[in-house]
């Protein structure tokens, strides 16, 4: 080899290195990103409700319902997709739950167990009267999964979004269930309740109490365990504002729902617990139309801090603020000092749901407190 070619090479040879050091630094930085992870396409309109688990070796599992058509009775697979690089790049996508639903699979909800384990939960859709929740288990780090298990008992439409499940302090598990006989018909009398499993995931009980309100529905719950041990349910409302209730019992039994101080639309919100804290992290769509405000209208998506397990909120601050956008349905997860989302973003001039794609975004956990 000429010097010449010897040096062009090793100059090609640093750029390189050069390129993958600071890739590698972006992705261990605590400098906030964000990427279409999911893009639509005209074979793939709409990609929606994901959840992101890190594995013990470092790597993201994402996945995230990818459907056909736009609407939420379209056909859909529950996708997937692996990260080494928390979250910067992200692997070729398979499928990680295949259709078996009469209409789709979809809304998935990762958890890690104290043991060890992860459970993937998942909703079957067959019609207006049958909607499902299923899980699986893995305990060799998502390489395999157990048969699905049917949560949910008798006939129904049972609503438990993504990134939903929770597991108590004291090992109790906890899916957050919207319910009504049928959603075409009886869609304004949805209860909220829990199912519960006291053994990891293998046998469910259906808890005693629900929340209810006298003329309009109850939906799409969320939760998070209060530094106390009690239970905060959020729930989306046609009311204008997100409403709570609180759980003594371990998610048994739950208080008359009240609203919160923030403003909303009819879409949902997303609680967890920040690490080594009594803090709640909420994000949720702070418009200030409220209830004037139809699904078009989901923006701005804004987070907020609680120290007083839910009483009062503070640190107010937009993630996404596009007026011709909404978003929605954000998974939140935690990776050291990095908080993870995934939303769906849909913009206005599109029909209903047509080219959603879903996003990515790793924010420091710090960031959330900044004023």
């Amino acid at each position: 080899m000429s010097s010449r070619k010897y040096i062009n090479v090793l100059l090609l040879s640093m750029l390189t290195f050069g390129f993958i050091m600071n890739c590698m630094a972006d992705a261990s930085s605590n400098e906030p990103f964000r990427s279409v992870v999911c893009p639509s396409s005209d074979e793939n309109l709409r990609n929606s409700e994901g959840d992101i688990i890190e594995l013990k070796d470092g790597r993201l599992l994402l996945a995230w319902s990818k459907f056909v058509g736009r609407s939420d009775h379209a056909t859909a697979d529950i996708a997937a997709k692996f990260s080494n690089d928390k979250g910067l790049t992200w692997g070729e996508e398979f499928i990680i739950q295949e259709n078996i639903g009469k209409q789709n699979v979809m809304s998935i909800s990762f958890l890690r167990l104290r043991s060890g384990k992860i459970l993937f939960f998942f909703l079957q859709k067959n019609a207006s009267n049958d909607l499902q929740l299923f899980v699986r288990e893995s305990a060799d780090e998502a390489k395999t999964w157990s048969k699905p298990l049917r949560i949910t008992q008798g006939m129904g439409y049972f609503i438990m979004n993504n990134a939903r499940a929770i597991q108590l302090k004291k090992g109790r598990i906890l899916a957050p269930i919207a319910y009504c006989p049928d959603i075409s018909k009886e869609s304004k009398n949805q209860v909220g309740f829990c199912y519960i499993s006291d053994d990891e995931g293998k046998t469910w009980f259906k808890g005693n109490g629900q929340v209810s309100f006298d003329d309009s529905p109850v939906m799409e719950p969320g939760l998070v365990q209060r530094a106390d041990g009690s239970v905060l349910m959020n729930i989306r409302t046609s009311l204008g504002f997100v409403y709570q209730s609180f759980s003594y019992d371990r998610g048994n039994n739950w208080t008359e729902a009240t609203p919160m101080t923030l403003v909303s639309p009819a879409s949902p919100a997303t609680t967890i617990r920040v690490p080594d804290s009594s803090d709640i992290l909420i994000i949720w769509n702070n418009n200030p139309l409220g209830n004037k405000a139809n699904w078009q209208k989901r923006t701005p998506l804004t987070s907020a801090i609680s120290s007083d397990g839910g009483k009062t909120w503070r640190n107010f601050k937009n993630i996404e603020n596009d007026p011709d956008s909404g978003y929605a349905y954000t998974s939140i997860s935690l990776s050291g000092e990095n908080v993870l989302l995934t939303y769906y973003h849909w913009k206005k001039g599109n029909p209903n749901f047509a080219k959603t794609d879903l996003v990515f975004r790793s924010i420091p956990i710090k960031w959330f407190y900044e004023k």
